[in-house]
């Protein structure tokens, strides 16, 4: 089947990615001390807490939703895969947060051929969602 390519009737500009979280304080911690991300904004209700992380290099943000007073972990599925990050050194970036105590996974290289295509580790936050590290290089800038 051949796809229809159809003219937008105007551009989308992707704002940010929204994650359930049990621990709103841990998680802030977490996203500071991995990817440098702090607080934007904050809408706090009876119910529930919004918090949008950011930093300087973008304008995305990480929602983080607190549904006060659930104790039971989330469950992810098996849709979610990750959000992707760049970093200027993976193998600095990896051995600060190994430092800092937090489970990294082994940097791997991804190749075709002898061509470095991506060097990269996963970590995953508090509530197990993963994040990919990439090294600043070729398609991931």
């Amino acid at each position: 089947m051949t796809p229809i390519h159809r003219k937008p009737i105007r551009m989308a500009k992707v704002i940010h990615s929204m994650i359930r979280v049990l621990d709103l304080e841990r998680s802030m911690r977490f996203y500071a001390d991995a990817l440098g991300l702090t607080e934007a904004h904050r809408l706090d209700f009876p119910d529930f807490a919004l918090v949008y992380l950011r930093n300087a290099e973008n304008d995305f943000e990480i929602e983080l939703t607190l549904n006060k007073g659930r104790t039971e972990p989330y469950t992810h599925g098996t849709g979610y895969g990750h959000i992707a990050v760049v970093v200027s050194d993976v193998a600095a970036t990896h051995a600060a947060l190994c430092q800092q105590g937090y489970e990294c996974a082994p940097v791997k290289e991804f190749k075709r051929g002898e061509e470095l295509l991506a060097r990269f580790f996963f970590i995953q936050d508090p509530d197990g969602y993963k994040i990919e590290m990439l090294e600043r290089h070729g398609h991931y800038q």
